[in-house]
C-alpha cells in the first residue's frame, strides 16, 4: 500500500498543476494581507484535516475554531483527524482528484512531497505577519523552497530514551550511557511481566526506521548517502540492524513485529516497558494510563556507540501546519492559523501535552504563564534534555537538508517490511538490508 501511494503521488503531480491552474496566488495573497488588516470580513467554508488524536489537543484546537467561527460569522470551519499514517494515504491518493483539504498539518517529509507535487501555497505573509525572527530557523526551513515557505511549524520535539527509575534501582543499575549498557540492563530487566523495551517494527507505521535511525545517527551515519541512496548496506546500518534485532529476541513482546507508535507507546503508559524511546507525549500517556507511576519515569540523551563519544541528536520533529493551493480560502487558513500562536492561545495548545509539545517559537517558554504549569515544572530536567536534542537533530534523513527522499525513506514501511523478513522468514541481515535498499531506490529513482 504504501509503494502504492508513492506511485499515486508522482501520478498526481501532472494533474494537480491542471487542477489548481485557474487560482492565483497573488490573489491569494493580497486576500490575507487585506483580511489580515481587518479591512474585509472572512467568508467562506474550509476543512481543517490534523492528527492531534489525543483528546485534549484535538480539545483545543475544536474550542479555537469555535471562537474563531463566533468572532468571523461568515466563516464555518470543519475539522477532520486522521492517525498520520491515514493521512499520508488520504493525500497521496486524494491529491490527483482534488480531494485535499484547505489546511492541514504534516510531517516535514510529507511537506517535502507536497512541494515536490506543487500541492502547496507559501505561507510568507503569514511568517512575516507572526514575525520571521520568532521561529527558528531549523524548523521554518523544513518547508522552505527557494525564498518561499510552504509551511510553519506549530510545535516541535526530540527523541530521548525514557527509562524507569524505580526499576532501575531495584537491579542497582545506573541509566545507560552507550548501546551496550542499554542492551545489557534491558535483558536483565525483561522479568515479572515487564519487558526491557519493545522493539516495534509493524509496517503500517514508521517505528523500525526511526529506531534504526537513531542507532546509525549516535555513529555519525544516516540512512541516506550524500547523494539521497538509500544506505542500509553500511557497516554501521548492518551493526544497528543487528543491534535492534538482538532487542527484540531479548527483551521485546514478540507481537511488537507488528507494533505502530500507539502500540509501542502504551506499553511505557501502562509499566510494562522499563525503556523507550520517544519525545516528551511519554509524560501524558504515563498520568493518563498509570498516574501512580509519574514520579518514576524521567529521560536521558539518547545512548551512545562508545562513551567518550560526542553529544548527538537523531530525530527532531517540528510539526507544521500547510495551506493547499486547491483551497478556495486561503486568507480563512491563514487567519485561522495566526489566531492559534496568540499567546494565550497557543500556552493552552501546548499545555494539553506539557513537555510533549514544545513551542516552535520564542517568547513563550520564558512566559510566567508557560512555567507555571505544574507538569512544566515537575518534569523540567526532561524538557531540558528534549531541548538539547532538538538542538542537535534534524527530521529523518533531513541531515542532507529537505528531500523528498527522505520523506519516502519514512513513508513506504520498507524497512519495517525489512525487519519483519528477516525474523519471520530467516532471510539473513545483509540479503534483507540489500533488497530493502534496491527496493528504496527504485522508489527515489521516480522523483529524481
Amino acid at each position: 500500500m504504501r509503494k502504492k501511494s508513492a506511485g499515486l503521488l508522482m501520478g498526481a503531480i501532472l494533474s494537480v498543476a491542471i487542477l489548481s491552474g485557474c487560482g492565483s496566488q497573488t490573489e491569494s495573497r493580497e486576500a490575507a494581507k487585506v483580511s489580515e488588516e481587518g479591512t474585509g470580513a472572512l467568508q467562506g467554508d474550509i476543512t481543517f484535516w490534523h492528527s492531534f488524536t489525543q483528546g485534549p489537543r484535538l480539545e483545543v484546537i475544536q474550542k479555537t475554531a469555535d471562537q474563531f467561527m463566533k468572532d468571523n460569522p461568515g466563516v464555518n470551519i470543519t475539522i477532520e483527524t486522521f492517525s498520520w499514517s491515514d493521512f499520508y494515504t488520504k493525500w497521496t491518493t486524494g491529491l490527483a482528484s482534488g480531494n485535499v483539504p484547505d489546511m492541514s498539518t504534516a510531517l516535514p517529509g510529507h511537506v517535502v512531497e507536497m512541494m515536490d507535487a506543487g500541492a502547496l501555497i507559501p505561507v510568507n505573509d503569514l511568517v512575516d505577519g507572526i514575525g520571521r525572527e520568532r521561529f527558528f530557523e531549523a524548523a521554518l526551513s523544513e518547508g522552505k523552497k527557494g525564498s518561499d515557505y510552504f509551511s510553519i511549524p506549530l510545535y516541535s520535539h526530540a527523541q530521548v530514551m525514557w527509562y524507569r527509575k524505580d526499576l532501575l534501582k531495584e537491579i542497582g543499575a545506573e541509566v545507560p550511557a552507550t548501546w551496550e549498557e542499554f542492551a545489557k540492563t534491558a535483558k536483565k530487566l525483561t522479568k515479572d511481566g515487564v519487558y526491557g523495551c519493545s522493539f516495534p517494527c509493524g509496517s503500517s507505521d514508521m517505528m523500525a526506521t526511526r529506531f534504526l535511525n537513531l542507532y546509525v545517527r549516535s555513529g555519525g551515519g544516516s540512512l541516506l548517502t550524500d547523494d539521497l541512496k538509500a544506505n542500509l548496506t553500511s557497516d554501521l546500518a548492518i551493526d544497528g540492524i543487528n543491534f535492534w534485532l538482538y532487542i527484540y529476541r531479548n527483551c521485546s513482546p514478540q507481537d511488537s513485529i507488528n507494533y505502530a507508535v500507539l502500540d509501542q507507546a502504551n506499553l511505557y503508559y501502562q509499566g510494562k516497558t522499563a525503556f523507550d524511546f520517544n519525545s516528551g507525549f511519554q509524560i501524558g500517556g504515563v498520568e493518563t494510563n498509570s498516574p501512580d507511576l509519574l514520579d518514576q519515569i524521567d529521560c536521558a540523551p539518547l545512548p551512545k556507540i562508545h562513551a567518550d563519544d560526542p553529544d548527538y541528536g537523531a530525530e527532531t520533529s517540528n510539526i507544521p501546519m500547510v495551506v493547499w493551493k486547491n483551497s478556495k480560502h486561503p486568507e480563512i487558513c491563514k487567519a485561522f492559523m495566526r489566531k492559534l500562536y496568540e499567546k494565550d492561545i497557543y500556552i493552552k495548545f501546548l499545555e494539553a501535552t506539557p513537555v510533549g509539545m514544545l513551542p516552535s517559537i520564542t517568547g513563550i517558554s520564558d512566559t510566567e504563564e508557560y512555567k507555571s504549569n505544574p507538569m512544566v515544572q515537575k518534569f523540567s530536567n526532561a524538557a531540558t534534555v528534549i531541548t538539547e536534542a532538538m538542538d542537535m537533530g534534524t527530521a529523518i534523513g533531513f541531515e542532507h537538508g529537505p528531500s523528498v527522499q527522505a520523506g519516502l525513506l519514512t513513508s513506504q514501511g520498507i524497512i519495517e517490511a525489512m525487519f519483519q523478513d528477516i525474523i519471520t522468514n530467516g532471510t539473513p541481515v545483509e540479503e534483507a538490508a540489500q533488497a530493502a535498499q534496491d527496493q528504496l531506490n527504485e522508489i527515489f529513482r521516480t522523483v529524481e
